[in-house]
């Protein structure tokens, strides 16, 4: 699968302040990758150079192949761009706005209306069509601003926030649109919601303090928790230590341990020394084989632990 977005060593100051040092990343035809950072990491920064609409002090970007500050208007045409606030002609009515876009995109009036129409299907938008944008609930505005995103059909999206002010179903929708469009674009995906890059996501960035300190799968990430991938074993008191010592006798398991003890029951927790990968198919076995056992489950932790974890480190140093 060919690049469409790329990036090397991007820096951005803002006075004193480091907002972007030293960026690089790539994202690859079919990947949607989620952009994640705590306020002022420099997520927003970051995608407004990615962009073209904010010049870095060193490093350079691609899109498509085409350098973003050489050839701005070649790039740009091939990139759907959802700002941070989604700004919109707040006097414009809806339809007359995206057939605005569409006609500065180059349509010509039969395009622009196809192209207008597939945009409006896409997210819902049929129902709001005549009202002025500024009249227009957050989340319809922010379903306007992604029609104008995608409405030209670009190799590359660069989404901040898609999500946000939507209601449930339309966050469902929304995720679900940029699921069946991932498979010929590449995607950025910045947000606060970490649910929403286990459901549309196929890689995830960390940053932090304008560095990048974790790239990898939702799995991978959680695989950095101490825990993720254990399996806690509830027993009775009196069964304990003769569980303990068996368990530890589990080739596939490298350490047990004693996590509770209360009301006459005790909460082991083993490691297998597979991880995630192994844990399954090691519960079950311990299902199997210890019928007096009263609980069995693997713990997977989530990306939220992750998150808190990396930008709360006490150095904010890069991932190695």
């Amino acid at each position: 699968m060919a690049t469409l977005i790329a990036a090397s060593g991007l820096k951005k100051r803002f006075g004193d302040i480091v907002a972007v040092d030293d960026i690089s990343l790539s994202v690859r035809r079919g990947e949607v990758l989620g952009f994640l950072g705590p306020n002022g990491a420099g997520k927003s920064t970051t995608m407004k150079m990615l962009t073209g609409f904010l010049e870095p002090d060193a490093g350079s970007a691609r899109i498509a192949d085409i350098d973003v500050f050489e050839n701005p208007r070649a790039a740009k045409a091939k990139l759907g761009y959802l700002p941070e606030g989604a700004p919109c002609y707040g006097d414009m009515r809806v339809e007359a706005f995206l057939t605005f876009i569409a006609e500065i995109r180059g349509f010509d009036r039969d395009g622009a209306r196809r192209r207008v129409n597939l945009a409006v299907e896409q997210t819902a938008l049929g129902s709001v069509l005549g009202q002025k944008i500024e009249t227009l609930s957050k989340g319809f505005k922010r379903r306007v601003a992604i029609a104008q995103a995608i409405l030209h059909d670009p190799e590359v999206l660069i989404m901040d926030e898609p999500t946000d002010g939507l209601d449930p179903n339309q966050k469902h929708q929304v995720r679900k649109l940029i699921g069946e469009m991932a498979a010929d674009k590449a995607i950025i995906v910045s947000t606060h919601i970490l649910e929403e890059v286990e459901a549309v996501c196929s890689r995830a960035i960390i940053i932090n303090r304008g560095r990048i300190v974790a790239d990898g799968t939702a799995e991978q990430l959680m695989g950095r928790l101490p825990h993720h991938g254990s399996i806690g074993v509830h027993v009775a008191a009196e069964r304990a230590e003769a569980l303990k010592k068996a368990l530890a006798g589990f080739e596939a398991i490298s350490r047990v341990e004693t996590v509770a003890a209360a009301n006459g029951r005790v909460e082991l927790r083993a490691l297998p020394r597979g991880g995630a990968s192994a844990a399954d198919e090691l519960a079950g076995l311990i299902r199997a084989k210890f019928i007096e056992i009263d609980e069995v489950r693997v713990t997977r932790g989530n990306l939220d632990d992750v998150f808190r974890q990396i930008t709360t480190s006490d150095t904010g140093a890069p991932n190695a």
